[in-house]
């Protein structure tokens, strides 16, 4: 029987902070809500495997004064065709950007009333 070594490596994800938000998996890609380094700002960010830089680094406000786990903003949610991540920023007010390769774009609301 033969066995395959398999190496585990760390990811870095830029302005992440396990304990004031969630990410969430799309195939290579993973999204969540970021934290500047002061803890002031909370920002919507991609990030795809093998990239160095966030295909999406997008501000949603001041980051929140509560001391509570996932704080900052809820998990992400993906959609698959087309593939597409929201954000709920902490004013209650979802974002919707469309994923294609390495780039982002915002989804309008009259994108979206098109498409039902």
């Amino acid at each position: 029987m033969r066995y395959q070594r398999r190496q585990v490596r760390s990811i870095n994800l830029p302005e992440f902070d396990a304990f004031y938000s969630r990410a969430a998996w799309y195939r290579d890609y993973v999204a969540y809500c970021g934290i500047s380094d002061d803890g002031k700002n909370l920002y919507a960010m991609v990030a795809q495997l093998g990239r160095r830089k966030p295909i999406l680094k997008k501000a949603l406000g001041d980051a929140p004064a509560d001391d509570m786990p996932d704080s900052a903003c809820p998990a992400p949610s993906w959609q698959r065709q087309p593939v597409r991540v929201s954000f709920s920023s902490p004013l209650d007010q979802k974002l919707t950007y469309s994923v294609r390769g390495h780039a982002v774009d915002v989804v309008n609301d009259e994108e979206e009333e098109g498409t039902k």
